[in-house]
């Protein structure tokens, strides 16, 4: 028995080099995360549209700064009046255990728009310790040592 027959981990053996290239090139073109929105944003000219597809109470509840708000239903209906074509979108939802931003991408992308998907939503956009703007105000909690290093902007990864 060899050491990969053991182990659980690679039960499935890993993919050749070429196709593991492929296949996490093509996820990077559909997925981004919410450190490199915050840093394209915080550049003063990030190259797209961030949308965030939740409901109304939502919105209220907090969302990102310079977000446009969108909520997935409304897309075939308002996208045409809010978005430039050629422009790529972000879209946003809850987090990682909502597929809302997928829905919305999914929408966008049958409407021609080009899109991607930011992970993590705004739940991991709060536990980065990035701003959210309510009613009240732009608001900022501290960074959750769990999901962003403490005491520095980026994870350098």
């Amino acid at each position: 028995m060899t050491h990969i027959d053991a182990s659980p981990a690679l039960r499935v053996p890993p993919a050749s080099p070429a196709d593991a290239a492929a296949f996490f090139g093509a996820l990077l073109t559909f997925r981004t995360d919410v450190s490199d929105v915050r840093a394209s944003l915080d550049s003063g000219e990030p190259g797209f549209v961030l949308v965030d597809s939740r409901g109304s109470a939502a919105w209220r509840q907090g969302r990102v700064p310079g977000a446009v708000h969108l909520p997935t239903a409304l897309i075939p209906s308002r996208a045409p009046d809010l978005l430039d074509p050629t422009v790529p979108v972000i879209t946003y939802c809850w987090g990682p255990g909502c597929d809302g931003a997928a829905r919305a991408a999914l929408a966008l992308a049958r409407l021609g728009y080009r899109v991607k998907e930011m992970i993590g939503g705004i739940e991991y956009w709060i536990r980065e310790g990035f701003p959210v703007e309510t009613p009240a105000g732009t608001e900022r909690r501290a960074a959750d040592p769990l999901t962003a290093p403490v005491d520095s902007a980026a994870c350098a990864c």
